[in-house]
């Protein structure tokens, strides 16, 4: 009979090392979510957990390299974390359907499918309905449209419909308190498909689709942290009062209005002239070179949509249920980086920025007095109280520092020694781009992307990780020479820096260190005695 195994006792090392992967693969995921102060708790973790071993992470091979790893790929999530929301960039946006409608239009295209006959008598029957309130003629241009939007575009259509459910009842109610028709709700569908993050190549942005002149003319605001286009409800105040406009510039055609709106008045106009006083659209459509080809499908466009989001079951669509935006908005007296209200608030910086889609980037504006943010519903007093416990302390809660401008100094100058560019600089601060500066001037910068988050010691073992928004010309360089257990970590944490700064300053590519060695370090005056030789 063989004789019976004797159990191995679990390895502490191979316990040790899944409890450091465990800290870091939680760090990840809270950076995901936007989530620093978090995930900085746990990388700390991670790295504690194997610097807290008997005799440190020289005392096991398995430790050692762990311990080097994890070092190397904590800076990089971090790079990575701060890259994308370093303050400076501004928020990725997503194609216009304006522009990918374009690429599928069938102005006088192509032969009538099979069923024509069957989807115009469906069109005709739906026309003679009560309801429109625009005229729209039945023809060959607004039919191909209609059964484009049922048939090859039937998913995008209905996803449209889907994402402009929330808005369509305040648009609704702001078209009717200004008299304008109610059919003019749906223009949406065909601009941006109800994105307020929407971006075409001419530049228009927003559920309407503004150009960045024509939305400051109509009352909305536009610098470097907000882009009011991208808000849905004040967007539709400026479309309602831009449709107005060109109501009454067209005398009420509506046709003509539509297409000033895509083309611009003045183009429609000219085409006019050009054509003797003919306002007819269809009449000038007909001839291509009145107007361009973008503007001549683009009315038969809009009254398509009309058509089948008027009465999406007959054109094969369900009817969207309404789910409207609730939220709590709440007062900010300072600016705030949004991955901050994310964690205060349990969700991610996406979701923060669905709610908030006026702002460009992940700071909120800095002479915005009060500001009014939106976070989700039952979170409000939460963030009240966060900003309440920041009152008065030196707390920065933005991505932001402050950059002092010497004698002699100017915009440009302070932008190449920076690293910025100069237009970002200047709007930033409010300033044009050609604005003098005087010596002792404050200015706002945003953190640059390389700033790694740095460990800065606590009153135990535990490294608590903070991001290093001090400027490099308010350290001084020491040399300090490495001794027997000392790691790039445990250096950065004694000097308040980072361990890629460490790297950086001493052109090392990887963590080893040898006893002895000697390292530049840029510290704070405070901290200089403490390993200079």
């Amino acid at each position: 009979m063989p004789a019976t195994p004797v159990p191995t006792p679990d390895d502490p090392v191979t316990a040790v090392l899944a409890a450091s992967d465990g800290h870091f693969q939680q760090g990840q995921a809270a950076l995901k979510l936007g989530h620093l102060d978090e995930a900085r708790a746990e990388f700390n973790q991670a790295v504690d957990v194997l610097l807290k071993w008997p005799g440190g992470v020289n005392a096991d091979i398995r430790l050692r390299r762990r311990f080097d790893d994890l070092v190397d790929r904590i800076s990089t999530e971090e790079l990575t974390a701060l890259a994308e929301g370093d303050g400076f960039t501004e928020k990725k946006y997503e194609p216009a359907s304006i522009d990918q409608l374009l690429a599928l239009s069938t102005f006088g295209k192509a032969t009538p499918p099979p069923d024509w006959q069957k989807l115009e008598q469906t069109v005709s029957s739906d026309l003679q309905q009560p309801g429109h309130d625009l005229s729209i003629p039945l023809n060959d241009q607004v039919l191909s449209y209609v059964e484009l939007f049922s048939g090859k575009l039937h998913d995008w259509f209905q996803a449209s419909l889907d994402r402009g459910s929330p808005y369509l009842p305040m648009i609704r109610r702001v078209f009717r308190a200004d008299g304008l028709p109610q059919d003019l709700a749906y223009v949406p569908i065909v601009e941006s498909a109800f994105k307020s993050d929407a971006l075409s190549r001419a530049s228009a942005k927003g559920v309407w689709q503004f150009m960045r002149t024509t939305a400051v003319e109509n009352g909305l605001k536009h610098d470097w942290y907000v882009d009011e286009r991208s808000d849905p409800r004040k967007a539709t105040l400026a479309a309602a009062k831009y449709l107005q406009t060109l109501e009454q510039t067209f005398d009420g055609n509506w046709p003509l209005a539509l297409a000033s709106y895509n083309g611009g008045p003045g183009r429609v106009q000219g085409a006019i002239r050009r054509a003797h006083g003919v306002t007819d659209f269809w009449a000038l459509a007909a001839k291509p070179r009145l107007l361009p080809r973008e503007t001549r499908e683009y009315v038969p466009m809009i009254l398509a949509a009309i058509i089948v989001a008027r009465n999406p079951t007959k054109y094969g669509f369900t009817v969207p249920h309404v789910q409207p935006v609730i939220c709590d908005t709440v007062k900010l007296p300072q600016p705030v980086d949004l991955r901050r209200v994310a964690e205060w608030t349990g969700t991610s910086v996406e979701q923060i920025q669905a709610l908030n889609p006026e702002l460009r980037r992940w700071t909120t504006p800095v002479r915005a007095k009060d500001y009014e943010l939106k976070v989700p519903q039952g979170t409000g007093d939460l963030v009240r109280a966060r900003l309440q416990d920041a009152e008065g302390s030196d707390v920065d809660l933005a991505s932001l520092r402050w950059y002092t401008v010497r004698r002699g100094e100017s915009l440009l100058g302070i932008a190449r020694r920076l690293r910025v560019r100069r237009s970002d600089l200047a709007e930033a601060n409010y300033l044009s781009i050609r604005a003098r500066l005087r010596a002792g001037q404050k200015l706002i910068v945003p953190r640059e992307p390389g700033v790694i988050l740095s460990a800065r010691a606590g009153d135990d073992s535990s490294a608590q990780v903070v991001a290093a928004s001090r400027e490099e010309e308010r350290r001084v360089r020491i040399t300090y020479r490495v001794r027997r257990g000392d790691t790039l970590y445990r250096i950065a944490r004694q000097f308040d820096t980072s361990v890629e700064r460490l790297k950086r300053w001493n052109h090392l590519r990887g963590t080893r260190l040898s006893i002895g060695a000697r390292l530049t370090v840029y510290t704070l005056e405070s901290l200089a005695d403490a390993g200079q030789e």
